[in-house]
């Protein structure tokens, strides 16, 4: 693995276990909240309108927010299996459980309020 590429998956991995310790037992009133916390991890890239990363090569980052859940669970599916190349979304990816990328997809295909 690159330097890179290991740095975002610590950074990916610090921000989902931040989002795993911080208010776990749902008593916040966001559906961030609901998501057991999983979705901090995709808050600083993909709720940012315009938002570009420059691994493995500028990459503009689609806000996903309201897209079909549908989508999004099959991307992240995707990300898993290795049919979509992208490193850290792939790491991200196979970081989640089935029930976190159902969750996920709901959140995002519901407007993430």
């Amino acid at each position: 693995m690159t330097k890179s590429l290991i740095f975002a998956v610590l950074i990916a991995t610090a921000a989902f276990a931040q989002a795993q310790t911080s208010d776990k037992g749902g008593t916040g009133a966001s559906a961030r909240t609901r998501t057991g916390g999983t979705a901090a991890m995709c808050i600083g890239c993909h709720e940012i309108s315009g938002y570009r990363v420059a691994y493995p090569h500028v990459y503009h980052v689609p806000k996903i927010v309201g897209q079909s859940p549908k989508y999004i669970e099959a991307a992240l599916k995707a990300y898993q299996s290795g049919e979509r190349k992208h490193p850290t979304m792939r790491a991200i990816a196979q970081a989640l459980s089935d029930k976190e990328i159902t969750e996920l997809a709901a959140y995002y295909g519901g407007g993430a309020k």
